[in-house]
Formats: structure tokens, C-alpha cells, sequence
């Protein structure tokens, strides 16, 4: 089983479709922890995009074309 990491908002729909699409994932709030908002940004490149969806530790921004 893939190793999923999910870096988003509570509030966000792109993060809830993450979530969704991913019930194993682990949820890094990035509005409550301020060294999980530096990780979102470490692996989106300094983008301000989220969710960040970590996969076996390969990143991508968005879900399914939104973001």
C-alpha cells in the first residue's frame, strides 16, 4: 500500500476530495501547524497551492485540476 500525506485546509473542497479519494492518507492541517505549512511549501517549490499529495514521497499540487 502507497504511503499518502496530505497537506491542505479542513475548509478546502480540492483537500476533501484528496481526503476522500485517499481514506489511508494522513492530514497535515496547514493552518494549525506552522511546520507543516513549511513542508506544503518545501515540496510544492514556494507555491502557495494546496492540496500537496504526498504519494511513496513524490509530490503534486492540486486534485484533479483544482487547487
Amino acid at each position: 500500500m502507497a504511503e499518502v500525506v496530505i497537506y491542505g485546509k479542513p475548509a478546502c473542497p480540492h483537500t476533501q476530495k484528496a481526503l476522500n479519494a485517499y481514506p489511508e492518507a494522513e492530514f497535515r492541517d496547514v493552518l494549525a501547524s506552522s511546520q507543516f505549512l513549511e513542508e506544503s511549501l518545501h515540496f510544492s517549490g514556494g507555491q502557495r497551492r494546496i492540496p500537496v499529495i504526498l504519494k511513496n514521497g513524490e509530490p503534486s499540487i492540486g486534485f484533479n485540476g483544482g487547487s
